[in-house]
């Protein structure tokens, strides 16, 4: 018989039915607060270390490599243990998981501010990911789980999705402003007392609830689709340093492929499987998954690369690069709350449809970037519609992903969506990054960079008109999320 742990059978639904209408209503923004708190976090800490790396370097004396892994060890983390946090959330409590994590990646954050060499930098960033892959699936999931499906729920994940984005906008401006005011530990540290505050409000706001459907954890399925997704992004990862050719990159690939394969077949023949493979036959789950890959792969380049833009090409200070850009993380910002209004009027798939048009357009633009581009027209102009695309498409599909499942399963809908822009990203950054390196051919000229950076975006354009021609064959027509 297959291996599994028992979850906890503590009853789903009665702490809440004991709580008057009128309270229960004066805790929901409370419950949309603590969840977009801890996205915010998980979100921002996936560049906020950008701009700080050459400070890390200096004072730690981090290698090249690393130095990469500062980044990637958080994001290899992120992206492994999604799934698995995803449905621990459904068995063992979405507010215990929520403060699990949390609680983790809050620590990890201290132990990381406290590093004083560069392996206890990198093993702390590996638990923030930790923390952040058992946080993050528990966020979208208590705001599900707390508000019914219809208006209000969409206004929610409209709310998650904009302060998301703006976690992922915001991570250069407070990296580079934290790194020249105090120093590059305040980029970790920032975290605890801002954890802190919302661990408290949580543990004493947030109501619990399970899936009440006696379900066990899937450990086998677990621990492959936790190795197979980490195997598969170290793969990734690897790109940037190896290349796509190299022993370092394929075997990681094909081992993680191998990994998620055996993890399908695991999961056809238990029964009680982590990832039921009837979700795939609902086709607003699984079309709504493949187009948040596929934008995502290049929508979250877009910051990476405009950044690099406007340091390396022209001239800006860390701190300048994210001032830049603060129009563009609110048009993201306003691009998410505007999404539930016109998903009313228009329907989700329309709304996701033209939402990634309007950032295809905005990529288009960035791609006529040149060496001596004026700030209006190379950074302003198409960032604030690329960004504002990025916004308007990712709170339909979000929801799309989340309304089409049982409440039992809420959060594991909410892991595999995360996943699956989390993947992709990884994916676009991996392979965006070699098409620019590759058209650069090792110059490091304003015109060569800019080459590069030009064939990046035209490329990520391609993939989001990709994305449009998936989203209009694929994602269903009936289905509206209300908004």
């Amino acid at each position: 018989m297959t291996p599994m742990v028992q979850a906890s059978s503590s009853s789903p639904s009665d702490s809440e039915t004991r709580i008057p209408a009128a309270r229960k209503a004066s805790r929901t923004w409370v419950v949309v607060l603590a969840a977009c708190a801890g996205q915010f976090l998980v979100v921002l800490d996936v560049s906020v270390v950008n701009v700080a790396l050459p400070s890390m370097r200096a004072d730690l004396g981090l290698s090249a490599i690393g130095l990469q892994w500062v980044v990637n060890a958080y994001s290899i983390a992120f992206a492994g243990f999604m799934l698995l946090g995803g449905r621990a959330a459904d068995l063992f409590g979405r507010k215990r998981t929520f403060l699990t994590g949390l609680g983790l990646f809050t620590a990890a954050s201290l132990a990381g501010g406290l590093a004083q060499d560069d392996w206890h930098l990198l093993a702390a960033r590996a638990a923030q990911g930790l923390g952040a892959a058992v946080l993050a699936p528990a966020t979208l999931t208590i705001l599900t789980s707390a508000v019914p499906e219809g208006p209000a729920r969409t206004r929610a994940i409209g709310t998650w999705s904009a302060v998301g984005a703006g976690g992922g906008a915001a991570g250069g401006l407070v990296g580079g402003l934290l790194t020249d005011a105090l120093s590059w530990r305040w980029v970790l540290l920032i975290n605890v007392p801002v954890g802190a505050l919302v661990l408290a409000g949580a543990a004493l706001w947030l109501v619990e609830s399970h899936a009440r459907d006696g379900r066990r954890l899937d450990l086998p399925g677990a621990l492959l689709v936790t190795a197979g997704l980490a195997t598969l992004a170290y793969g990734i990862v690897q790109t940037e340093a190896e290349g796509w050719a190299a022993a370092a990159t394929l075997l990681p690939l094909a081992a993680g492929l191998v990994l998620l394969g055996a993890f399908v077949a695991v999961e056809a023949r238990t029964k009680a499987p982590l990832m039921p493979l009837k979700f795939f036959r609902v086709r607003a789950v699984s079309a709504a998954n493949a187009a948040m890959f596929v934008n995502g792969s290049a929508m979250f380049c877009m910051w990476f690369f405009m950044t690099l833009y406007a340091q390396n090409v022209l001239g800006y200070t860390p701190l300048g690069a994210g001032l830049a850009l603060v129009p563009s993380s609110l048009s993201i910002v306003i691009g998410s709350k505007l999404a539930p209004r016109f998903m009313a009027r228009f329907g989700a798939r329309r709304v996701a449809i033209s939402g990634t048009l309007v950032a295809a357009g905005g990529m288009a633009w960035q791609s006529t970037l040149s060496a001596d581009g004026a700030y209006l027209t190379a950074i302003l102009g198409p960032g604030i519609v690329m960004m504002a695309g990025a916004g308007l498409a990712s709170t339909p599909l979000a929801s799309l992903a989340t309304s089409s499942g049982e409440p039992g399963d809420a959060g594991l809908l909410s892991g595999l969506i995360n996943t699956s822009r989390t993947m992709g990203g990884a994916l676009g950054l991996a392979v965006l990054s070699t098409v620019a390196a590759s058209r650069t051919g090792g110059e490091l000229s304003a015109e060569a960079l800019t080459a590069g950076y030009a064939l990046a975006f035209r490329v990520g354009t391609g993939a989001l008109l990709a994305g449009v021609v998936l989203m209009l064959v694929w994602l269903p027509r009936h289905r509206k999320a209300q908004a």
